[in-house]
């Protein structure tokens, strides 16, 4: 890992040939551009000269098992080492080198984690990570290992904290996460998606809210397909009502692109304001209840300019809370 000089309010931006890696070729929606169209379009707008840019090492297996079954880490191995097959029911390809890429996506998520909870970033944002499909014992939709659940489990086992809530505004449900934890109050949950019964996984429906401990402690909200920054605002009130009222200690930030209009797998409308309004307005909430301890994910995201415009419009609004800060 590199060593990082952020100032307690500089946001820390992850970049790395080992995260961009992580991808499954030509013909493929996730492909390995993804990540240098987002970094070109930080640094002609100017945004990467007000961030400190840094790249982190794969995570360790130890790190992998906080989060997900042994039995699935060596199944991973197994067949990208043989460089055939599929990880899931067809969605995600085994390529040789994809599992390192994999785990370098976790351990950037956790790199920037550990930032943030060290004091020398405010807020941090991480491209191509936010892998919210994966359940702790299989890959799904693009996604082998779920960094955002690792994330979660290890703010509780390294740092001790109680209370972490998870927002998600990717066009998919973040089922990975969700039935991970729906029956865990310490964890919260608010995810803006399409309507499952349009788009996959086919989760996430209203009255899906948490269930045994946790019951009545989680939020989803699905939107038609077509609807834009209009409904997106009007379900983000409710979003940023759920999070005053859960208090968080640390919030943890998907903000897929996909949900942009034009993205060719999705069917929202979002424009990339939509996405810089959800960041700015998490800043100021991390602020009130969290030391501002934000950490943003990418997420999907297929149609190119929308990543690299979603995924910017977020890191300036990062950048721009830390100035008012």
């Amino acid at each position: 890992m590199l060593p990082v000089a952020a100032g307690r309010n500089e946001v820390l931006v992850l970049k790395g040939a080992n995260i961009a890696a992580y991808g499954f070729g030509e013909g493929h929606p996730f492909g390995p551009d993804r990540h240098e169209v987002f970094h070109q379009e930080l640094a002609e707008r100017g945004v990467a000269r007000e961030v400190t840019l840094a790249c982190a090492s794969e995570a360790t297996h130890a790190e992998l098992l906080a989060f997900h079954t042994a039995a699935h880490i060596s199944r991973v191995e197994a067949l990208c080492l043989a460089g055939e097959g599929w990880l899931d029911g067809g969605d995600t390809p085994a390529r040789r080198g994809l599992d390192a890429a994999a785990a370098a996506v976790v351990g950037a998520s956790i790199f920037a984690m550990e930032h943030i909870m060290a004091g020398h970033a405010r807020r941090a944002f991480v491209p191509i990570a936010g892998l919210h499909h994966a359940a702790r014992d299989r890959a799904a939709g693009f996604c082998i290992y779920n960094d955002c659940g690792v994330v979660l489990e290890l703010l509780r086992s390294r740092h001790g904290l109680r209370r972490v809530v998870y927002v998600d505004i990717d066009a998919h449900h973040g089922d990975g996460v969700f039935y991970a934890f729906e029956d865990d109050p310490g964890i919260g949950f608010a995810d803006v998606h399409e309507d499952g019964r349009s788009l996959y996984p086919g989760t996430g429906n209203a009255a899906e809210t948490g269930r045994g401990a946790a019951a009545g402690t989680k939020l989803n909200i699905p939107l038609a397909p077509g609807a834009g920054d209009d409904e997106f605002r009007s379900a983000w009130e409710r979003v940023e009502s759920y999070v005053t009222d859960f208090r968080p200690e640390f919030i943890l930030f998907q903000c897929g692109a996909d949900s942009l209009a034009g993205d060719p797998l999705t069917h929202l409308r979002l424009s990339p304001a939509a996405h810089g309004y959800a960041a700015g307005r998490l800043a100021t909430l991390a602020d009130r209840w969290c030391d501002g301890r934000l950490l943003a994910l990418g997420g999907g995201g297929y149609n190119r300019r929308n990543v690299a415009l979603g995924w910017t419009a977020v890191v300036e609004a990062l950048v721009a809370a830390g100035r008012a800060a």
